[in-house]
């Protein structure tokens, strides 16, 4: 009996043979540099391994403490304090109500820096992103749509991505860097495991709105454990702007997956959007740096831009996608 896969198998082995000797060398070509991109590239950057270390260490910050600053040349004082975990769900779930109603789109460049499912950090990686929300004028549920391209590392520079959640049969459509990317378009499933390759997620978890629920339904877990301290403080910098800064710290291990040690929230409370958010794991012993998990920070945000269907179009004349 032939099964319909070793008949479709049959016929496009037959097909092959059909071919002129200049489309079978085409052919080989294309297959060639899918199997290149496929493997050169994840939807945000594999990168380069490295150990489980950290690049900028945790931030010092100690309970009730105040640091002065120089009030005569306007800057604003630090003032830290322990706040019970309630009130950092208080500010999650206010960022979030604001983000689903008042939040379409907006622009960014995004510096990421994580470790992989297999727990190798990556090399950190910067990009510029369009993205437009699943919950345009306040209407939740419709299909998320991002544009990536890549400013560092050296190696991505130029790589761009394209997904629109409803379109393309879902599928993620790349250029990718060099000469390879500008004889072809790859596309890939989100989850597929070449474009999962190094990353900790994949690209349907993308964005603020998935950031700040995950938060929720972490904090959430802590609301009353007794070996989670939360301190509070007032005038961090970020970007030139004085924000404030939450720290998560765990006195001891716990048996969830996504166990950390510290965790710290960057939240602009005026505009109510969680900037930056890292994780840290356990050091090896005592006294010495815990490593970095996962790293996500939003530069340069501009909410509510103009973005229209072309933003998230290959044919775009502003980006470099091969017709």
């Amino acid at each position: 009996m032939v099964t319909e896969s070793s008949s479709n198998s049959s016929a496009s082995i037959n097909s092959e043979a059909n071919l002129s000797p200049h489309d079978r060398g085409r052919s080989f070509l294309v297959g060639l540099s899918c199997l290149v991109i496929g493997f050169g590239l994840g939807w945000i950057l594999r990168g380069k391994q490295s150990p489980s270390s950290v690049a900028t260490p945790p931030t010092v910050v100690r309970a009730n403490s105040t640091a002065a600053g120089e009030t005569s040349d306007g800057q604003t004082n630090i003032v830290s304090s322990e706040v019970p975990m309630s009130e950092v769900l208080e500010l999650a779930e206010e960022s979030l109500q604001h983000l689903v109603d008042n939040v379409d789109g907006y622009t960014t460049r995004m510096i990421k820096h994580e470790q992989d499912r297999n727990g190798v950090l990556q090399e950190p990686s910067e990009m510029f992103m369009k993205i437009r929300t699943r919950h345009v004028g306040g209407e939740p549920g419709q299909g998320l749509r991002a544009y990536l391209r890549f400013e560092t590392p050296e190696s991505a520079k130029g790589r761009e991505v394209i997904w629109v959640e409803d379109q393309n049969d879902g599928q993620l459509l790349v250029r990718e860097a060099g000469f390879i990317g500008s004889m072809m378009t790859a596309k890939l499933e989100p989850t597929n495991f070449l474009a999962m390759r190094g990353q900790r997620y994949p690209i349907t978890e993308l964005g603020l709105t998935n950031l700040v629920r995950k938060l929720i339904e972490r904090g959430a877990r802590d609301v009353d454990n007794p070996d989670v301290q939360v301190i509070r403080t007032e005038g961090h910098d970020f970007d030139g702007q004085s924000l404030t800064l939450l720290q998560i710290k765990r006195s001891k291990p716990t048996d969830q997956s996504d166990d950390f040690s510290l965790a710290e929230v960057v939240i602009d409370e005026e505009q109510k959007l969680i900037v930056s958010f890292r994780s840290f794991g356990w050091p090896e012993s005592e006294g010495e740096t815990p490593p970095l998990i996962e790293s996500y920070e939003y530069h340069d945000l501009v909410i509510n831009p103009k973005l229209t269907d072309l933003d998230f179009d290959p044919a775009n004349p502003d980006y470099t996608f091969p017709e």
